[in-house]
Formats: structure tokens, sequence, C-alpha cells
């Protein structure tokens, strides 16, 4: 099973930028779909944005535009810039795999029960 381990959170203000990072503990990662998820204290995890093995990304409404996810084969590493960071953006994030899906052309899913492994999480926490 692949691990995955996030690093990159921390605290900014309204309006700041941060980048996250998932280190895959394995060469097949670059086959996987990936995404990141988030989930604020007392609502439901959510998807943020997904990618697939050939770099096409998909994003939710609530950040298309402000947010970046990539990927960097040759490091096993999976990014998420996150720009003009909002209140609402505060939320653990977590990275997640889907071993089973070798999407190139097709957009990777964003639910949840679609990922089977999945990083410790990173905190993400947004002053006004």
């Amino acid at each position: 099973q692949v691990q995955l381990v996030e690093s990159g959170g921390g605290s900014v203000q309204a309006g700041g930028s941060l980048r996250l990072s998932c280190a895959a503990s394995e060469y097949r990662y670059s086959t996987y779909c990936m995404a990141w998820f988030r989930q604020a204290p007392g609502r439901e995890r959510e998807g943020v944005a997904t990618v697939n093995s050939a770099g096409k990304p998909s994003y939710a409404d609530s950040v298309n535009g402000r947010f970046t996810i990539s990927r960097d084969n040759a490091k096993n590493t999976l990014y998420l810039q996150m720009n003009s960071l909002k209140p609402e953006d505060a939320a653990m994030y977590y990275c997640a795999a889907a071993t089973s899906l070798h999407y190139y052309t097709t957009i990777c899913p964003g639910l949840q029960d679609d990922y089977d492994a999945w990083g410790q999480g990173t905190q993400v926490t947004v002053s006004s």
C-alpha cells in the first residue's frame, strides 16, 4: 500500500498563499489518480482537486481559479498551490491516491470513496 505524507500547511492571512506537498512512497504513484480533499470542523470531507496520471486536473467550483494541483512523477510528489486564500478554505487537507485508477486521458473522480490510500493530513488556517 502506498504511503502518503503531507506537508506545507500553516497559518496565513486572507489573501495569502500556501503550497501543500504530498510525498508518495512508491514509484507506481505516477500511474494513480491523485487528489486533495479537505475537512473543516463539523463539516464533511470534500474534494478539492484531482489530477490524472498525465497531469490533467479538475477542481471544485469553490477553488477553481485560485488553487492549482500538480504532480512531479519523478519526485513521487503531489502539490497543491493555494492562492487568494479565504477563511472558508481553513481545514485539514488530505492527499489521497486511487491505486486502482490509472487514467491518462480521463479526468479522475472527486469522490472520496474512489480513493483507497490517504495521508495523515496537514492543517491550513486562514485568518480574516
